[in-house]
């Protein structure tokens, strides 16, 4: 630049400064090009820019995810050091995130029943987590023995299935017009009738889709409390889906240590539309798997805002299919190749065969059974 004369970003171009001051449209324009930490930033030089960055981040209701797998070269969680770096280059401002990794990898207390390799050096994923996060935003966390995932960056990278190792996601849903997404978390402690109304379970004739994760449910009385559960979201018209996990984090106050419970995400809104098939014992090759998956298209729902959730048993994957790997994400992006795909294996599996549409539930099977053991749940949700 030296060698231009002609070049002199010392002088300010009093146009352009008229222009990045006053004129709405193109101050909005190059708004949409800025991540949204940094349209934050931005929002706090003038009143225009913060009024500009307001409704541009109203038009950012697109969901995104991070992920990670392999061994991590730092003393945190691969994924906690991959969402350090990504979280600066997304677009949306989160307001619930969901967290799922692996157990077996780092150290936590009380975090999984059943670990026997961990890297007891391993700083905690909690304050990893909420570090990077804002304040307000809910962060539900999962652990649990497996995970599905989609590599970043691309809709159309093809999932895939870690029965072990280091691998994680973080989903960051946005605030969605006409979506409604609500966290709950109940322990033996705290579920009753009323709290099941303030999280939208029961007496919400807009609620859609619930997912939910059973933690400790091995400890006496674990099993009656999902019982219970499962008992009162059956009479209801959503599609339920989900499983039996290690653990939750960050736990919740309510909870003695080692005490059974569950958390899950409560999808209400007109906008949203769900839609779940269940592979069962019988479902052991690949061309049977993606026949069985092939029945989520009678639901016809749009791929746009559109995430696929895998809940699998951990005796199913490689060894379930005569030592093929990724048999069950590789056949649901056979048959939507353009979705991603996120999940879990975990000791339990619950969901059913059902959709729900505007207008109507569609159920195939007994909505009385929706714990399973040896099977896979396989799950659309379409957030409009």
């Amino acid at each position: 630049m030296d060698g231009n004369p002609g070049f002199d970003i010392s002088v300010p171009n009093p146009k352009a400064t008229y222009v990045l001051s006053n004129v709405v449209e193109v101050v909005e324009r190059i708004l949409t090009f800025v991540p949204t930490k940094s349209l934050l930033r931005i929002a706090s030089v003038c009143r225009l820019w913060s009024n500009c960055a307001r409704r541009v981040l109203r038009t950012q209701q697109q969901l995104t995810w991070v992920s990670a797998c392999g061994p991590s070269t730092t003393e945190v969680h691969a994924l906690c050091s991959t969402l350090a770096d990504e979280v600066e280059k997304v677009f949306l401002l989160p307001k619930t995130v969901l967290v799922m990794m692996d157990c077996e990898t780092f150290k936590l207390p009380g975090y999984c029943h059943r670990q026997k390799k961990t890297k007891r050096s391993r700083h905690s994923p909690v304050e990893e987590l909420t570090e990077v996060f804002p304040k307000n935003c809910d962060i539900m966390g999962i652990a649990t023995p497996g995970i599905v995932l989609t590599p970043s960056g691309s809709r159309s990278r093809p999932p895939e299935e870690h029965q072990e190792g280091e691998a994680g996601f973080a989903i960051m849903f946005p605030s969605i017009e006409g979506v409604h997404i609500r966290p709950f978390h109940f322990c033996q402690k705290s579920f009753s009738p009323s709290a099941l109304k303030e999280a939208g379970l029961i007496d919400n004739p807009e609620l859609r889709v619930v997912l939910l994760f059973v933690y400790e449910a091995y400890k006496a009385g674990g099993a009656r409390f999902l019982g219970q559960i499962l008992d009162t979201l059956a009479k209801s018209k959503a599609v339920i889906a989900g499983g039996l996990v290690e653990n939750v984090f960050p736990s919740n106050l309510c909870c003695s240590r080692g005490a059974y419970g569950v958390v899950g995400l409560a999808v209400s809104g007109p906008k949203v539309q769900g839609a779940s098939v269940l592979l069962d014992q019988d479902v052991s090759s690949p061309k049977s798997a993606e026949a069985t998956i092939r029945r989520l298209k009678a639901a016809k729902i749009p791929e746009r805002n559109t995430l696929g959730f895998m809940f699998a048993c951990v005796g199913r994957g490689q060894n379930y299919y005569n030592n093929q790997r990724n048999v069950e994400a590789d056949a649901f992006q056979k048959v939507f190749p353009g979705l991603p795909l996120f999940g879990l294996f975990g000791n339990g599996e619950i969901g059913c065969d059902r959709i729900v549409k505007d207008d109507y539930t569609l159920c195939d099977a007994d909505t009385d059974c929706l714990q399973h053991e040896y099977t896979t749940v396989m799950t659309l949700v379409h957030l409009g």
